[in-house]
């Protein structure tokens, strides 16, 4: 079913899933479009960004942010077009980025939402490296990350819309980065096309050896969003010092207990003392969403200059979106993962 001009589909939560989302966590609803009253826009959704941290707002355990309620529409960032306004200073056609969430139309009163002009270039890229992803990319490495030429920098999850970014700007910032991902493919592509120094795949035999060989001064910074088996092998080759932005844990999200095996968590504590290493965990638009600007102005130079690639794949279809969801959080997505919901025009 097309997006259409008289119905509004959406995707609502049905249930709270235990472990991995399934068929059945999201129902897909069809009902009028709304109207825009004073003060408000109506925007029609034409590209939905798909991120690891929707599945924790599936959840109602405490966390930095509310949870989705049961029968609530589904959230995530949106790229829209303005169909109608009683809003100053937007016009039908108009582009926005925003949080429409998980449906073809949405009413608006302006707040949460960027304009991006009538004639956007990249329109979608406001999901990815220019938008939310690129700076947590930006803001963890440069404001936690403490960057200094000719240090050593390993990225978690490497070939994703943020680990790319960060290694990246690592590269512009004089670093030795070492990416880590899943497979020869996203590992060549992280060398080749993004200009890591090297890229280790976790999935192949003897990776925590490999990844020794690939960092013989130690590592400086760790940017985590991964966690788990990744993380095990990044901890004991952490220099004095080290710093971890800490902006993710993807490979827990699913998780329903604590993994089996001993208690790390003393030798895990005292590593960190020892080695006077800083931890920091942080949301990018409460934590660093007022350095926007300045992230905006110079990632836009990067992109333009072609210092930054950028990969994304996009994904045709509302309806593609939850199992396109369930295969980002099992590590399919490659580049930033993007429901084209609506036409562009």
């Amino acid at each position: 079913m097309a997006q259409s001009n008289t119905t509004n589909r959406r995707f609502v939560l049905a249930e709270r899933p235990k472990g991995e989302p399934t068929d059945q966590t999201l129902r897909l609803e069809t009902g009028d479009i709304p109207e825009p009253g004073d003060g408000q826009m109506l925007l029609r959704t034409v590209f939905l960004s798909l991120d690891p941290y929707m599945r924790g707002r599936m959840s109602d355990a405490p966390s930095y942010a509310a949870p989705v309620e049961i029968g609530q529409t589904m959230v995530g960032g949106t790229v829209s077009r303005v169909v109608s306004s009683k809003l100053a200073g937007f016009e039908p056609g108009d582009w926005v980025v925003g949080f429409s969430g998980w449906q073809d139309y949405a009413l608006s009163d302006g707040r949460g939402v960027t304009p991006l002009g009538a004639e956007p270039r990249h329109p979608s890229w406001a999901l990815g490296v220019t938008g939310m992803p690129g700076l947590t990319a930006w803001a963890g490495l440069k404001e936690i990350g403490q960057p200094k030429a000719g240090e050593t920098l390993v990225v978690g999850g490497a070939t994703g819309p943020v680990g790319a970014t960060v290694g990246q700007i690592g590269k512009i910032l004089g670093l030795t980065v070492v990416g880590i991902a899943g497979g020869p493919e996203k590992c060549a592509h992280a060398v080749d096309v993004l200009g890591f120094d090297a890229c280790i795949d976790y999935k192949a035999d003897g990776f925590a050896e490999s990844l020794k060989a690939a960092v013989p001064d130690g590592i400086d910074i760790y940017f985590e969003n991964v966690g788990g088996k990744v993380f095990d092998a990044v901890a004991p080759l952490l220099n004095a010092r080290a710093r971890i932005p800490l902006c993710g844990l993807i490979a827990q999200y699913n998780a329903t207990s604590l993994p089996d095996g001993p208690d790390r968590l003393g030798w895990l504590m005292g590593m960190f003392l020892k080695k006077r290493i800083t931890v920091r965990g942080f949301i990018v638009f409460d934590d660093f969403g007022h350095l926007y600007p300045d992230f905006a102005k110079e990632m836009a130079g990067w992109v333009e200059a072609g210092r930054i690639q950028y990969r994304e794949e996009m994904i045709d279809g509302l309806e593609q979106a939850p199992r396109a969801f369930i295969g980002l959080l099992r590590g399919e997505g490659f580049g930033k993962r993007v429901i084209r919901v609506g036409p562009d025009a």
